[in-house]
């Protein structure tokens, strides 16, 4: 009895020994290197982004470059405003000399009031926008415009954009339709893993031809993504949005999405008589 005693404690003791050298020589090599294989265990490595989001996540096959205002007009001002920037949109769009067109104008029904939102696009990306501006702060009658708009804001915005490579270019509209812009602020470093996401999640959001453009901040607010959507009614808009939910894979979309968000809005717009969306 006594010898098994014996027997059992060396055996333990030795057991000990070993272990607790294994766990030295495991302390030293990590302490020893940053990428200890002991040290790897309990540490998530992320591979460096090897080019920026924008040549990511943007179109290739084109230069486009958007911009959207927001101008917070005067209650009493939001007809005249309508008229006068419908004037100047529709020289601008048609002046063959400008590299810019309106893709879309609103008056915001649901979400901030008295509010238009205004989106151009410029083919052929920031020179295009240079050469524009340098020709409108030449441009006398264009002077005076802003003058005159200039007494019916409150406040006004704008960013500068890119497209999503996995969205449609947004394209001319006959309506009647009512547009829905949602607006999210994503956390710092997530607008890749946004754009993975919903490369996969754009197509539940098809079939009835809503999804019109998806566009991420370049200047402005940043980490900022826009989604615009068209549909017939606030009913259709409903029942669009719920079928989604029917869809297998949906689900798993919005769940790996909203971690990703800092803050959201909606806006229901209406557009304006000279919108090309209608």
């Amino acid at each position: 009895k006594a010898m098994k005693v014996i027997k059992m404690s060396l055996h333990l003791m030795s057991t000990f020994v070993k272990l607790s050298f294994i766990l030295f020589l495991c302390r030293r090599f990590s302490e020893s290197s940053d990428k200890g294989w002991f040290r790897s265990l309990f540490v998530h490595k992320v591979d460096a982004r090897k080019d920026a989001h924008s040549n990511l996540l943007s179109k290739k096959e084109t230069s486009n470059l958007y911009k959207i205002q927001f101008h917070n007009v005067k209650p009493e001002c939001l007809e005249a405003y309508n008229s006068l920037e419908a004037e100047v949109q529709t020289r601008l769009h048609q002046d063959q000399d400008y590299p810019c067109e309106v893709v879309g104008s609103w008056n915001t029904w649901y979400g901030e009031q008295d509010q238009a939102v205004h989106l151009w696009r410029y083919r052929g990306g920031y020179p295009a926008l240079t050469e524009c501006l340098k020709k409108l702060n030449n441009n006398k009658e264009y002077l005076e415009f802003r003058k005159e708009r200039a007494k019916m804001l409150i406040s006004r915005r704008n960013q500068l954009l890119l497209e999503f490579s996995f969205w449609n270019e947004p394209s001319p509209r006959p309506g009647p339709s009512i547009y829905e812009m949602r607006t999210y602020h994503l956390k710092t470093g997530t607008m890749i893993e946004w754009g993975n996401h919903w490369a996969r999640a754009i197509k539940y959001r098809q079939e009835n031809n809503e999804a019109v453009g998806g566009f991420f901040s370049q200047i402005g607010d940043l980490y900022v993504v826009h989604h615009l959507w068209a549909y017939e009614s606030l009913q259709s808009r409903n029942e669009t949005r719920n079928s989604a939910w029917l869809k297998e894979g949906w689900d798993v979309n919005v769940y790996y999405t909203v971690p990703l968000i800092r803050s959201m809005a909606s806006r229901i717009m209406i557009p304006t008589q000279s919108s090309p969306l209608q």
